[in-house]
């Protein structure tokens, strides 16, 4: 078990673990965040990389995120936008979802985190990753298998085949789980696009030798998801630690970027469900982890309650396919349909498999206008979050494992 400790340890984190969701996503942004997105807007516009309209090229959540990661500085946050805009348009990341292999897709799904169609308090996604699973010869045959994927994408021919796989994953969760997620209402601030996600590692029955021959596959991921996909992790919860953990976390950390191991808090045996229920319904965690969820890690998503009240399903579907999905707005934006792309034996999947009447559709720029004005004649300050954020405070890891200190996980009422 970890060694344990008076007190959270933390280190100098950004974006949503700093101040606490909502803060600094849509709709809960200061006059600053405000101020710096039309900033980022008009400098994106000027070069060439964004264009407004109905809908735009790209959503306020989206760009959000980047200032988010870049501490709200929008010349930096249009340094690391264009690196993404120019790796997706090299490695047509686009295409690659559209008619990736749908098998090849699920593949890469069996070794990386794993959606469990839950969502926590906060309405934000709930993923679970098992890393014993992911053995040497596991690895080395996904990484070869990678190398015959199928897709009509053309590349850079520098980027390896295994990273553009894992591609495809994010993409699922920025373009299917998280607007999936966006539609629910039974949350607080439903108004508010979910852009993050909540992840429980399982790092059990891990050998020392094991940790270290995954080094290179844990690393890309991170560095991926740093690089192109800013701000899309909440916080990683480690469980099942071996007695050697606080040992080799000294190294492990090295692995990832320091905001990312600001997210990570490790667990002790007694302290899982007392942290994890703060964060998340006990009928939303896995039987495994003590909860009262029947998932175990190669399931498909167990659908929650919100999600099938509000999907209208469509030619024959009662639930959603495996593959790459995404959402796409219908009827001037009221609703939005699912979408199943991929392909099977090279021929694409193109199948509406449900609707969602969206419960706050998109407002016009006239209705925005207005709601800005009344905003500020009334003053209104934007509530905070009604769960305490475990990195609220900056200090230093000196080298000690964190472990979670069940007071400061607590909820306010």
């Amino acid at each position: 078990m970890t060694k344990k400790s008076s007190s959270m340890h933390r280190v100098p984190s950004s974006g949503a673990v700093e101040h606490g969701y909502p803060s600094g996503h849509l709709g809960h942004l200061t006059e600053h965040e405000e101020h710096a997105l039309v900033e980022f807007k008009d400098l994106l516009e000027k070069k060439g990389l964004y264009k407004p309209g109905d809908p735009p090229s790209h959503d306020d959540p989206t760009l959000l995120r980047y200032l988010r990661a870049r501490k709200w500085i929008p010349e930096d946050a249009y340094g690391q936008f264009n690196e993404t805009e120019k790796f997706r348009n090299a490695n047509q990341i686009d295409v690659l979802y559209d008619t990736i292999d749908i098998e090849s897709f699920e593949a890469t799904r069996r070794l990386y985190p794993r959606f469990t169609g839950r969502r926590d308090k906060r309405g934000i996604p709930i993923y679970v990753f098992q890393i014993r699973h992911l053995d040497s010869h596991v690895v080395a045959k996904y990484e070869k298998s990678t190398e015959t994927t199928y897709s009509r994408a053309k590349t850079d021919g520098k980027t390896p085949p295994k990273l553009l796989r894992l591609f495809a994953l994010y993409e699922h969760l920025t373009r299917f789980v998280q607007p999936l997620s966006s539609e629910c209402t039974d949350r607080p601030h439903p108004d508010t696009p979910i852009t993050l996600s909540t992840n429980i590692v399982d790092i059990s029955h891990v050998s020392l030798r094991m940790f270290w021959n995954l080094k290179a596959h844990m690393q890309a991921a991170s560095q991926l998801a740093t690089a192109h996909y800013p701000e899309t992790l909440d916080r990683i919860f480690i469980i099942g630690a071996p007695m050697f953990f606080s040992t080799v976390w000294g190294w492990i950390k090295r692995w990832f970027d320091p905001v990312t191991v600001s997210k990570i808090f490790i667990l002790s045996d007694h302290d899982v469900i007392p942290v994890l229920t703060t964060f998340m319904d006990i009928k939303d965690i896995p039987k495994h982890y003590g909860g009262e969820l029947e998932w175990d890690f190669f399931d498909e998503p167990a659908w929650g309650d919100e999600i099938k009240r509000i999907c209208q399903w469509e030619n024959g579907y009662t639930t959603f396919p495996t593959g790459p999905m995404y959402w796409r707005p219908i009827d001037g934006g009221k609703r939005v349909e699912c979408f199943a792309v991929g392909s099977n034996g090279e021929t694409d999947r193109r199948e509406r498999v449900c609707t969602i009447t969206k419960a706050y559709p998109p407002k016009s720029a006239a209705d925005t206008a207005a709601s800005a004005e009344a905003s500020q004649t009334d003053g209104a300050t934007e509530g905070e979050e009604s769960f305490v954020s475990p990195t609220s405070e900056k200090t230093a890891l000196n080298g000690e494992v964190p472990t979670a200190n069940i007071a400061a996980l607590s909820v306010s009422e």
